[in-house]
């Protein structure tokens, strides 16, 4: 169905509704009027005809009163001219025009695009806002105001749901042919909007027309044209767009129509900062330490520290360190194992006036001399046997530092170091970030009150030191007075011992990459009994919040506080929160909330302008949490901590890809380099895995690029962790949801997703789909345990595996472990768990562990 528009006149005093009939019935025998065209004889306020709607299968309807002359018509049957030519034969007598009767076809509906930066509401879909507009002398014509504006914004105008309508006065009526507007009709239907948001044309001979009662697209802009000069209303559906999006859309409209350049766009302006004194983490730690002397601060598997012990430890640690030569601006390499003496010499370090280089014991070797060499640090503290040898790097135990020697008296600065974390670099290259007291001082001052930390939680250390998600738990634990269980490494691959151990240390404040989350979540969810967790803090990789909505049927949202975080190494662990609900669940939000006090945050084009609202760019980082830099990397440091153009501070380029929310929250959308090419059309790996996880019964999703020699290969490959759904039943629901070159070439089912060291999706160890295994049955010989065994072994990793072969040297990982468990149990053959692997790592050998304990 066309557009529908309205018109109306005064009849002259001078002129009786009678001589309006005889004329109208004279045209009609003439053939000057459309004989499908009746006139109606009305009593009411004429006013409310020329809003009255035409009936479903109605052409068009003339309303004569004792005051006025009101027309409704489709366009396709009567175009603006037209009206214009009925009321000057019926009010005027002009016997010189006629009315065809050819009613034009409807247009056909083009294909629309949503407007993915109009942030609309779509429980306010259907209600309408309207902003106005000019006046204004165009520069260009309204169509093509409207394209460049519509570019502004990374629209194709030849698809975007916006539509634009030139009215002029009727004393310089519009020549276009009926039916026509400045855009095709898309064919977007609006159920209803109220007269005041229903632009008018005021006749300067007194009258009225309206271009449309029903909006012809979910955003309209209406141009009223007399003498040259433009004004006129943009109404938008609110389903469509935010209204603060709405206003700055017109305003750009409004200029680049006008031939003026838009103004900058705003960045947001930060929260301010809490005030607090400067310190650093062990002047911290000993404030708290005076008050909490006999309270337990860290636990693991085999010790348990009060705050006293503690403080004490880390004293005797650092005097350690200075009696090697340890002092303060030093680096000193810190690989050891998950435990409490981790946490005790990563103070005792910083109490002897150092920084740490952690690096995690699981590391290559060739890492582990990278780091070490690359940072340049003093000694190498670890509790690995076979760390690598550097010269002129003495490597020690951490038993070794606990020694009676004087405790240092030199003291770190809060602009000094406290860590070097490596994060990967784009040439393969690792970088280190610098980090300074200052700013984790400024991370838990940000938060504290927030999350209302205190002294009675218990938080658990999941992740690697060399991980920064590790310095939130750690000092997020200990300057707040509170006790910290550090997760040991077996048990944080494991969610089902994981899930044990936080009932079993009643862990209150939990820490987790949304990948890892998803394998604890479904282990609780199978559990009758409730953690007692008061809150969770998502971060290190984007959250996906429709994977909440079983949780939170559970743990009711005021009762499990679900804080969603943004951040990166380079701006100190975190840079916006934002608390998730059951309402942005149901919204498929991802939101990473607004920049927590003291931080900065806004969306950025190429150039470093600001982009509008809802516009896609590159997310800068400004505030307390800013790193130093990269470590010997001038070169880089320049080139990623820059000056903001518009602020005139120091910011970070995150490489991260995000849109702005009127309220300054940030959506998160990934990386930028997450963005392919896959026979010519560009794909967002996160819209592709953010499908799959709307799929039913998907729990956890991830997306892979593959690539071969031939251009033809390259494909996406999808990955799912699913429960009540069959593949099939994925791939048809991504079918009915992405266009068809979205839809990955393959979705392979695993148990569990992999995960790196620091708790991200490892997309590395994803196995390959359609992977050949070894599924044969042995020719005629009796199946040995160890046949069964390298059987399931095979199934699970691939078919080269050997008897002598590792499982994790051949690309296993905890979470396939969950696959070859099953896989042994369908066998026949009890299952096995993580830990079991570690001690028995090859076909063989567990085959002979098996035939040792049945």
């Amino acid at each position: 169905m066309s557009t529908t528009h309205s018109w109306l006149r005064a009849v002259p005093a001078d002129l009786s509704p009678d001589t309006v009939a005889l004329r109208f019935a004279a045209a009609r025998t003439a053939g000057r009027i459309p004989p499908w065209l009746r006139l109606w004889t009305a009593t009411g306020d004429p006013v409310r005809e020329l809003d009255r709607p035409l009936r479903p299968d109605g052409a068009a309807r003339a309303v004569l009163s004792a005051d006025a002359l009101v027309l409704v018509a489709r366009v396709t049957a009567l175009s603006r001219v037209d009206l214009d030519a009925v009321g000057a034969l019926l009010l005027d007598g002009d016997d010189t025009v006629s009315v065809s009767a050819e009613i034009a076809p409807d247009p056909a509906p083009t294909p629309v695009a949503a407007l993915e930066w109009g942030l609309g509401d779509p429980r306010r879909a259907g209600r309408f806002g309207a902003i106005s507009i000019g006046p204004i002398t165009a520069s260009v014509s309204v169509a093509d105001g409207l394209a460049r504006a519509l570019a502004r914004y990374g629209s194709d105008p030849a698809a975007a749901p916006v539509t634009a309508i030139v009215v002029t006065d009727s004393s310089t009526p519009s020549t276009a042919p009926k039916g026509t507007v400045t855009r095709p009709d898309h064919g977007a239907r609006p159920t209803a909007t109220s007269s005041e948001t229903r632009p008018s044309l005021e006749f300067r001979g007194g009258g009225q027309y309206r271009p449309w009662l029903v909006p012809p697209s979910p955003v309209t802009v209406t141009w009223f044209e007399q003498d040259g000069v433009l004004t006129g209303e943009c109404v938008y559906d609110e389903g469509v767009l935010h209204p603060a999006v709405a206003a700055q859309f017109a305003a750009v409209l409004t200029d680049l129509t006008a031939g003026r350049e838009p103004a900058a766009f705003p960045v947001p302006a930060p929260p301010s900062a809490p005030e607090t004194a400067p310190t650093t983490i062990p002047a911290a730690f000993r404030a708290i330490a005076a008050t909490r002397r006999d309270a337990v601060a860290a636990v693991d598997q085999d010790t348990s520290l009060t705050y006293r012990d503690l403080d004490e430890r880390s004293d005797r640690i650092a005097a350690g360190l200075a009696a090697l030569g340890v002092t303060r601006g030093d680096l000193v390499g810190l690989c050891v194992e998950r435990g409490a003496d981790l946490v005790a010499t990563m103070l005792g370090v910083l109490k002897a006036g150092a920084a740490s280089v952690p690096m995690d014991p699981r590391y290559p070797v060739d890492r582990l001399r990278l780091t070490t060499v690359d940072a340049g640090v003093r000694l190498v503290v670890t509790t690995v046997g076979d760390f690598p040898h550097v010269d002129g790097v003495p490597v020690v135990w951490p038993g070794t530092l606990i020694g009676d020697g004087p405790v240092p008296e030199v003291a770190p600065e809060p602009d000094d170091a406290a860590y070097v974390i490596y994060t990967s670099g784009s040439t393969g290259r690792p970088k280190g970030v610098v980090v300074e007291h200052r700013s984790v001082i400024a991370l838990l001052a940000a938060t504290t009150v927030d999350f209302a930390l205190a002294e009675t939680d218990v938080w658990s250390l999941f992740h690697s030191a060399a991980f920064d998600f590790s310095v939130w738990e750690i000092w997020g634990a200990l300057l707040t007075g509170a006790r910290l269980i550090v997760v040991p490494y077996l048990v944080s691959r494991s969610p089902e011992e994981f899930h044990a151990l936080l009932a079993e240390q009643r862990v209150t404040v939990l820490s987790q990459t949304p990948s890892a989350f998803a394998a604890l979540r479904e282990v609780d969810l199978a559990q009758p009994g409730r953690l007692p967790l008061r809150l969770v803090v998502f971060g290190g990789e984007p959250l996906e919040a429709r994977a909440l909505d079983r949780w939170f049927r559970k743990y009711p949202h005021d009762r499990c506080r679900m804080v969603n975080m943004y951040g990166i190494t380079e701006t100190t662990v975190h840079v916006t929160a934002t608390t998730v609900t059951p309402v942005q669940v149901a919204a498929g939000s991802r939101s990473v909330g607004p920049a927590i006090p003291g931080w900065s945050v806004s969306v950025r084009a190429e150039d470093g302008s600001a982009q509008p609202l809802g516009v896609p760019g590159e997310i800068w980082v400004g505030g307390a949490g800013l790193a130093r830099g990269y470590l010997g990397r001038d070169d880089l440091t320049a080139a990623r901590f820059v000056t903001d153009p518009l602020t005139g501070q120091r910011v970070y380029r995150s490489g991260d890809l995000g849109r702005m929310w009127p309220d300054g929250s940030v959506d998160h959308l990934g990386r930028i380099d997450e963005q392919v090419k896959v026979r010519g059309f560009r794909i967002e790996l996160g819209e592709v895995r953010a499908a799959l996880l709307s799929a039913p019964g998907v729990s956890a999703a991830a997306v892979v690029l593959r690539t071969g020699d031939d251009s033809a290969d390259t494909r996406l490959d999808g990955y799912v962790v699913r429960s009540g759904s069959t593949v099939d039943e994925v791939r048809a629901h991504l079918r009915a949801v992405l266009p068809e070159h979205m839809v990955p070439a393959t979705v392979t089912a695993v148990d569990a997703l992999p995960l790196t060291v620091n708790g991200k999706v490892d997309t590395a160890r994803l196995p390959v789909p359609a992977l050949a295994v070894e599924t044969a049955e042995p020719d005629g010989e009796p199946e040995t345990t160890e046949d069964v065994v390298l059987r399931a072994w095979r199934a699970t990793v691939g078919a080269s595996i050997g008897p002598g072969d590792d499982f994790f040297e051949s690309g296993g990982n905890s979470l396939l472990a969950v696959r070859l468990s099953a896989a042994l149990r369908r066998a026949g053959l009890p299952g096995l768990s993580v830990r079991d692997l570690y001690l028995y790592p090859t076909p063989a050998e567990f085959a002979a562990h098996l035939a040792a304990t049945s």
